[in-house]
């Protein structure tokens, strides 16, 4: 008896599925179709799956042409389902040719021809709606948003717009957009959201502009560092009913929301010490260490608290740029230290010390796949990780879909006070003199 297997996701099942399995049942005398798992869709950043796996399994099982249904649950599996399986052809779309060359060795490898004129991003496309980003920028690079916004059903870069022409022409060279517009107010109309990317000193300007003409907003942190500002744009994205996203991709990966189960809930006994770490040095930017800074004081906020008794810091300045600070909370019952450097290399980690236990980040901790966690009465390290890809960007702009689907405006992954609190802090740092 010969035995086929092909694998895939089959959502919004429709024509050119119901071919690609009658053909490949063709090839052989028993069909094993594999198809992908919640989990594994999540981990490797496909979040426009719209079926669920029940679904997709019944209109597979549905076709009559199926013996054996399988769920693919982690990368890698294809090669041991060929052995455990005993398969002689593996079938699977001619998109993916050359992808899957290197099964040949274990079985027969055939590649089909997709049927034209159908797809699943054509009936997303036709089905969800569409929202168009536009992005407003003074760095030559989109920090991955427009290939991970359409990751995401209905979601797409569309629009741009520069005031630095050689930054624009930079920019252009790495991306193909729709719409190069002559004015900001050009790119505000034509979009749905705006991805506000720029010097900390025009953010205020063009997120308060975009919120008055009634669209949504991605920025990057701070927005300001004036608190009755920040206060402003909160209020007005109320009044107008539109969402204002701080692009913190961090809070958006389960990762990090494994973290603050495991600290909130006091699944290390009480907190003692907060340890954060972070550095990175671009030519392009000015003032990176703001930016930097609010990724090392969000997970200090939600994890130990605002209601810290003292603040002092050392702080390293050339002219306005701020090259290094080591900034010292001290908490009733513990203390936190963070340190940022901007030029000046320090060591990224993140270490977290309780009572009963203490977690541990390295590297890039603030987009990593996992964290340690050791406790004292055991020598064995725990490791809890995930499948996260890419930058992170896919996963809040899945959370702003949840938003838009659900008519609400407020994430709850960063709370308006954490924000304000920050704002506190870091224009204490911008007013240290040289």
């Amino acid at each position: 008896m010969k035995k086929v297997i092909t694998y895939g996701t089959f959502d919004l099942f429709h024509k050119g599925h119901y071919n690609i399995l009658k053909r490949a049942k063709e090839y052989g005398d028993y069909l094993i179709v594999g198809v992908t798992g919640e989990t594994y869709d999540i981990g490797r950043g496909k979040l426009n799956v719209h079926d669920s796996l029940a679904t997709r399994i019944e209109n597979v099982q549905n076709t009559g042409f199926v013996d054996e249904i399988i769920v693919e649950e982690y990368l890698g599996q294809k090669i041991g389902d060929i052995i455990k399986y005993d398969i002689d052809t593996f079938v699977i779309g001619d998109d993916w040719r050359g992808k899957f060359d290197h099964l040949s060795r274990y079985c027969n490898m055939v590649y089909l021809e997709r049927t034209k004129g159908i797809s699943s991003t054509q009936i997303r496309e036709e089905t969800f709606d569409q929202y168009d980003i536009g992005i407003v920028f003074d760095y030559p690079d989109d920090n991955q948003i427009i290939k991970e916004s359409k990751l995401v059903n209905g979601f797409e870069v569309k629009n741009i717009y520069c005031e630095d022409k050689k930054v624009l022409d930079k920019f252009l060279e790495k991306y193909d957009v729709e719409n190069v517009c002559e004015s900001y107010s050009e790119m505000v109309e034509n979009s749905d959201i705006v991805y506000v990317r720029g010097e900390i000193e025009k953010r205020y300007s063009y997120i308060r502009k975009a919120l008055v003409a009634g669209k949504h907003v991605i920025y990057d942190p701070p927005a300001t560092f004036k608190e009755h500002e920040l206060e402003e744009l909160f209020d007005l994205a109320k009044k107008k009913n539109v969402i204002l996203m701080k692009n913190i991709k961090m809070v958006h990966i389960y990762v990090f929301n494994q973290l603050l189960w495991m600290t909130q809930g006091g699944l290390i006994g009480d907190i003692l010490s907060f340890n954060c770490a972070i550095s990175k040095y671009d030519i392009n930017r000015s003032n990176l260490f703001y930016d930097l800074s609010v990724y090392t004081l969000i997970p200090m906020l939600k994890i130990m608290g605002q209601d810290y008794e003292k603040f002092d810091y050392i702080v390293k300045k050339d002219g306005e740029n701020v090259e290094f600070a080591s900034m010292n909370f001290v908490y009733p019952k513990a203390r936190a230290i963070i340190t940022v450097g901007n030029k000046m290399r320090v060591d990224n980690q993140l270490e977290i010390i309780g009572t009963e236990g203490t977690i541990r980040m390295k590297n890039d901790w603030w987009k990593s796949r996992n964290f340690e966690i050791h406790t004292p009465d055991s020598t064995d390290v725990q490791v809890y990780n995930t499948n996260y890809e890419g930058n992170g960007f896919k996963y809040l702009i899945r959370e702003m879909s949840n938003l838009l689907a659900n008519n609400r405006i407020d994430s709850r992954r960063i709370f308006e006070d954490e924000s304000l609190t920050i704002i506190r802090i870091l224009d204490k740092i911008k007013k240290v003199k040289n």
